[in-house]
């Protein structure tokens, strides 16, 4: 075999990571040293930041006033302690059920935080593009004895810690109505949500520490989001339909896919998941509620270049549809409410120009996706659009347009009763019976290889390249120095993967990834909802569903539609088929329940004072708008700056930003967008020495009537007097001032319209 030789870049890099390895280990044990392990946990504590100066006004986000085989009626898996929210009076006599719609802002901190999905080092957040939403469906038979929640989450996944501590405050509110079994929490998998909100080493590590402020936020519109739900229940019908989607979608792993059996590849037409399941809310006098959708796509049409919080092509999607049906309101408020939700999407991509050589332009399109010149760096999957903003609107569109189409003309009712059905599995030891004769076992975790190296949707990290079936003598060396060998029995149980990392054995501080997972699954007449917890391929997928509707069949529940939900309640990565990767309920026991640890890491970015340049205040005006713009070009106004995650600790404002028309016939300014339109960006330039700014845009839109507009910024500065706590304080911009005209600007061919 040739000697390895490493270039001085390489080189460096090596060094780098070790220094900066040990580094990290050391402070976690230092940080970790003290913390405890809370087990059978009932009730979690929370450690909130400084209070709001005012409590945050309800979202106006609701619509209507207020376990191996599925099993009816609510289990007795934990007490039940009085309810302080009153039951809300439910009608009885009808055909349907009651049903509840509900959306509350997720978004957490938008500066200082890893974004979630790349595991990129430096892509941190440095403002918004959208904000990110809980968006909760509760169904319940006409009685309200069973009953069903669905939350669909603007975030990359559902972390355990998450969903342990949605269920201890909901328990605390409602005793034992909403519970493990019927609860499930579902993450859309945008790759541009914050992290920070995990409690294993390995995530926390990805995050680079645990953010509280960004934890509480999530946890608090989760929650919020159900309890809206909750209070607006009322009689109501619920249909479904389903339809092909085209031209969102690639497999990007398409040689893993060719792995599966001929025989069964022939039975479908497409190496994606193509159809699109939606159910459409309506209640008895046919006013419209809201929809679920579950689609099969990666919403990562926003790159790892991108550093701006938002909910990606599925997020689009929504904003078109809520936007559609909640006329007048500003974007995440109205009554109705849309999710698109995730399915089995591990293998798909929305990047439909394919991978390709950023150097040369010929096409990457192959088991290793590497380039001739500059390797796996270069390749790259393409979206549809000029950049990464036009291809998350186009895909956003596609999926928009297929959903409005199934929705208006869904006329299969669903009907019949709940059932739910939730067990806590440890994974690292479950015996799987291949035939009547045969046996295997599940083992510990381990992260291989091409694990590294990450998809031509985002490329890992150097010297690693996908499909890698043999591990690396230095990198061996270097991760049995620092971290300590695997055992033959986990590498052994992953082959042919090479072990790179062998998570499950490493527990210090705390564990690097869960052994006990969640396996839930809900019904509701017809129509099984799989709670799965994680990325699930394609065909791994489609053989679930299958599995699921013959497990149904045998109990004579026949004709019975599954659908997968995806990153569901606790995150364990990819799910392949074997063939990709050599590439009753009343006796259902609980399963051992997850831990919930109390310590956990700060944050590696420290809170600084703010400070604003002498002679300025916080929200001054530095580089003001133009006197006047047409339909189709740009505003552009910078103001004197504040961190933004001090608005995910004090939330005085709930936007960053708006864009305000003058009326003249009621001499007021009406607000026509704030930060979570499409039309606006939020930038935030950090600065040293707690000095920053804040750039806000405005794309003008076709729609836009002249007129005289303004733009005002909204924030929060943090400051800390000698030997005194820190506090954070509200202050809101002083206008820039500009005028729309009436003709409009064409970028294409540089003219005017008129």
């Amino acid at each position: 075999m040739a000697k390895r030789t490493f270039s001085s870049f390489e080189i460096f890099l090596i060094f780098l990571l070790v220094i900066t390895t040990g580094i990290t280990v050391a402070l976690l044990s230092l940080l970790f040293i003290t913390s405890g392990t809370i087990e059978n946990h009932t009730g979690f504590p929370s450690t909130q930041g400084p209070p709001a100066t005012q409590s945050p006004p309800a979202t106006q986000g609701s619509a209507a006033p207020q376990n191996s085989t599925p099993s009816r009626g609510p289990t007795t898996t934990q007490a039940s302690p009085t309810p302080s929210t009153p039951e809300p009076t439910l009608f009885q006599n009808f055909s349907g059920y009651h049903i509840g719609v509900g959306r509350a802002d997720c978004t957490g901190q938008v500066s200082d935080i890893n974004l979630m999905g790349y595991a990129k080092t430096g892509q941190y957040a440095r403002g918004i593009l959208t904000r990110l939403y809980s968006r909760a469906f509760i169904m319940a038979e006409p009685d309200g004895s069973n009953r069903i929640v669905f939350v669909s989450i603007d975030i990359g996944m559902v972390s355990q810690r998450l969903r342990l501590e949605v269920l201890s405050r909901l328990q605390n509110k409602y005793g034992s109505l909403y519970r493990r079994d019927n609860v499930i929490l579902s993450g859309t998998h945008t790759h541009s949500g914050p992290a920070g909100y995990f409690q294993y080493t390995t995530f926390v590590i990805a995050s680079e520490g645990f953010s509280n402020r960004t934890f509480e936020y999530m946890v608090t519109g989760i929650v919020e989001s159900i309890e809206i739900a909750h209070k607006n229940m009322k009689p109501g019908k619920i249909f479904i339909n389903k339809g092909t989607v085209d031209g969102a979608q690639i497999n990007r792993s398409p040689t893993s896919y060719l792995w599966n059996p001929q025989s069964e590849r022939a039975r479908y037409s497409s190496n994606t998941d193509k159809e699109m399941v939606l159910l459409k809310m309506v209640d008895l006098n046919g006013e419209e509620l809201g929809l679920i959708s579950w689609f099969a796509i990666h919403p990562v049409s926003m790159k790892n270049t991108n550093h701006l919080v938002n909910s990606d092509n599925v997020g689009y999607a929504s904003y078109l549809f809520e936007q559609e049906k909640n006329k007048g309101y500003l974007p995440g408020e109205g009554p109705y409410v849309a999710a698109f939700a995730s399915s089995n999407l591990g293998d798909v991509s929305p990047n439909v120009l394919g991978p390709q050589c950023t150097n040369t332009g010929e096409s990457c399109d192959n088991a290793n996706s590497s380039c001739p010149i500059g390797g796996p760096s270069m390749c790259v999957a393409m979206g549809p659009g000029q950049d990464m903003f036009e291809s998350t609107q186009i895909i956003g569109r596609i999926i928009y347009d297929k959903a409005k189409e199934l929705y208006e003309s869904a006329s299969q009712e669903v009907t019949g009763p709940l059932a739910s059905a939730h067990q806590w599995v440890n994974m690292t030891d479950v015996t799987v019976w291949l035939n009547s004769t045969h046996t295997v076992k599940t083992c510990k975790p381990a992260l291989g290889y091409s694990f590294a190296a990450g998809t031509i949707d985002g490329f890992g990290t150097v010297s690693f390249t996908q499909g890698m079936t043999e591990g690396d003598s230095f990198w061996d060396t270097l991760r049995d120095q620092v971290l300590g060998k695997p055992s033959e029995e986990i590498k052994e149980c992953h082959k042919p993967k090479p072990v790179l990392l062998q998570t499950g054995e490493l527990l210090n501080p705390h564990p690097w990834h869960p052994d006990i997972v969640d396996v839930q699954i809900v019904t509701l007449g017809f129509l099984a909802i799989t709670a799965i917890p994680g990325e699930f391929t394609t065909m791994s997928g489609r053989r679930l569903r299958q599995a699921v509707r013959e497990e149904f069949e045998a109990y004579g529940m026949l004709n019975m539609t599954v659908v997968i939900s995806g990153l569901c309640n606790v995150y364990t990565h990819y799910i392949t088929t074997y063939e990709e990767y050599q590439d009753t309920v009343a006796n259902l026991s609980s399963g051992p329940k997850p831990p919930f640890f109390e310590e956990l890491m700060s944050p590696l970015i420290p809170n600084i004072v703010d400070r604003a340049p002498e002679g300025t205040t916080f929200g001054d005006v530095l580089l003001p708008a133009n006197t006047i713009y047409r339909v189709g070009e740009v505003v552009e106004v910078t103001f004197v700056g504040a961190n933004p995650k001090n608005s995910a600790e004090n939330r005085t404002h709930q936007t960053f930003l708006t864009v305000e028309k003058y009326e003249a016939t009621s001499a007021t300014w009406q607000i026509m967008h704030n930060d979570a339109s499409w039309e606006t960006r939020f930038y935030w330039h950090k600065g040293s020495l707690g000095l920053s700014n804040a750039t806000i845009q405005w794309h003008i839109p076709d729609t836009a009537q002249p007129g005289t507009y303004r733009i005002k910024y909204f924030g929060h500065s943090r400051k800390q007097d000698l030997l005194k706590p820190a506090v954070l304080l509200s202050f809101e911009s002083t206008p820039s001032v500009f005028e729309v005209q009436v003709t409009w600007f064409k970028k294409e061919r540089n003219q005017q319209v008129l």
